[in-house]
């Protein structure tokens, strides 16, 4: 899997998908404008179960998934913070700034998901931020819309 900020998607696709999210990526504005910077990760999480129930965003709050190796599950449970829709990935982070660390988080979520939608929502700073990718499973490329 890789980034490739070469391949782009279609404006009309790259709409489409921005069309797809805006409720998710609403309900995440609402609660940062209404708590307000600095919280902790799990203050936003349980605000934002409460909007997307307001809302009736489909969801499921700490979604867990096994990974398979040679087709046996591993013990191992890895955990998402949100699964929206059933296919998008969301993961809520409370840090000073987003970086690799947390996108490869993200990213390895979408993949062994295989969830083609992923958005990595910081609460933290006094600007939100807020990074939504699409995961194309053919060619195993992840690109930001």
């Amino acid at each position: 899997m890789k980034f490739d900020n070469k391949f782009s998607i279609t404006p009309e696709m790259s709409e489409k998908l921005k069309t797809y999210v805006y409720d998710i990526i609403g309900c995440c504005q609402d609660v940062h404008r209404e708590l307000g910077p600095g919280l902790n990760e799990y203050l936003y999480q349980d605000a934002l179960k409460v909007a997307f129930e307001e809302k009736q965003v489909p969801f499921e709050k700490e979604y867990y998934f096994q990974v398979s190796y040679h087709g046996i599950l591993l013990a191992h449970k890895h955990y998402i913070d949100f699964l929206c829709k059933g296919n998008i990935v969301l993961e809520c982070k409370a840090i000073e700034t987003l970086g690799p660390e947390q996108r490869q988080q993200l990213w390895n979520y979408m993949r062994l998901t295989n969830s083609q939608i992923g958005i990595l929502y910081n609460f933290a700073p006094f600007r939100d931020q807020c990074e939504k990718y699409f995961y194309d499973i053919q060619t195993k490329t992840i690109m930001a819309f």
